[in-house]
């Protein structure tokens, strides 16, 4: 079968591999939907700490599919079930664990990452996975295109708890790439009084604002800090979503936050950056709260499914380019070449969407 794979020391290929076997304790899942994530793309670009030297995996982790092979020992789905997968498993006794949130695992494994991921015709679902409530079956309200967005939106939800939003909030989200998108549209829905978009590209600010900003502010023609201020009388707003990888943005991130504020660093940055100045008085006299989030739970990710499944949340307007399964270097050239929106690959099966939102 055609894989989209990748080798610890940088050979990005489309290639044809064997088609996967399973254990007793494992399930094969034909992928009916899969996406590409900015990870895949740092992967290809820097490598994983995960990945041994030399090793090859298949990419990709956001994916849907329906069950083609069953173990022997696997009693609780059935062939033909539609199931989405949560892509990261943990130890199952760490703290993050315990918590119920196996992304936080030092010791997690997760699809694309330092397993055989789902950029290709067949995935093979290990027991761990299993085991740990990782595969979901899926309503039939979900399309395919759709349910292929449940695990970036389900990190979405992840930031949006940790940041403790809440209804009235005023946001600021930094970056309004699918990620970015994906939060506003959350934030929206989780009723912020006022919401603001920040990108240096204005195609994808007028997106931000048809997706429900009320204010997009160009960081290269305008002043970020007093346009916030001007826009919310001085105070600044309660929350700050960084969705982007600069480092630049974290630090001034911290000055638009309001008393009380709470600032959420989402993207993660390249690796090599160095330390981020923080102004530590503004944060102890404003009483603010800094934190971090990185994937999404199983618990999440059933949320995710809720917000798409009751129409709360159209994941599908993040999705700029759609290719065929068979398509996979057409799609990776996409995403490398700086897509405006999110890559997606459907069965063969199925008519592709390939024009832009």
């Amino acid at each position: 079968m055609i894989a989209a794979t990748y080798t610890q020391n940088g050979e990005f290929a489309v290639q044809e591999i064997p088609k996967p076997e399973i254990s007793a304790d494992e399930l094969l899942l034909r992928v009916q939907a899969a996406s590409i994530c900015g990870t895949d793309v740092k992967i290809i670009r820097n490598g994983h700490r995960k990945l041994a030297n030399n090793q090859r995996i298949v990419l990709g982790h956001e994916f849907i599919g329906t069950i083609e092979k069953v173990g022997t020992n696997v009693s609780q789905f059935s062939v033909g079930t539609r199931v989405g997968v949560a892509p990261n498993a943990g130890c199952g006794h760490c703290d993050g664990c315990i918590r119920g949130q196996s992304n936080y695992c030092d010791d997690f494994t997760a699809f694309g990452i330092d397993r055989d991921g789902a950029h290709a015709s067949l995935v093979k679902i290990p027991a761990q996975f299993i085991r740990q409530g990782n595969v979901i079956s899926l309503p039939d309200s979900l399309s395919d295109q759709a349910a292929a967005l449940l695990e970036p939106l389900s990190c979405v939800v992840n930031g949006a708890t940790v940041a403790r939003l809440s209804c009235g909030d005023s946001v600021l989200i930094y970056g309004a790439g699918p990620m970015g998108l994906l939060h506003t549209m959350l934030a929206r829905n989780s009723g912020a009084a006022l919401l603001i978009a920040i990108d240096p590209q204005q195609d994808r600010l007028e997106r931000a604002v048809e997706l429900g900003c009320d204010l997009a502010i160009n960081p290269t023609s305008e002043n970020v800090l007093e346009r916030v201020m001007d826009e919310t009388g001085g105070r600044g707003v309660d929350v700050v979503i960084t969705a982007c990888p600069i480092p630049s943005v974290q630090t001034e991130a911290i000055s638009l936050l309001a008393p009380f504020g709470r600032l959420c660093l989402f993207g993660g940055l390249p690796k090599g950056s160095q330390a981020v100045p923080l102004d530590t008085n503004r944060i102890h006299y404003k009483n603010l709260l800094i934190t971090g989030s990185t994937g999404g739970s199983v618990r999440d990710y059933h949320a995710a499914i809720e917000l798409v499944a009751r129409q709360r949340i159209d994941v599908t307007q993040v999705i700029s380019d759609v290719f065929t399964l068979d398509e996979l270097e057409k799609g990776y050239q996409v995403a490398l070449n700086g897509a405006s929106g999110k890559v997606a690959f459907v069965n063969s099966h199925e008519s592709p969407v390939t024009e832009n939102k």
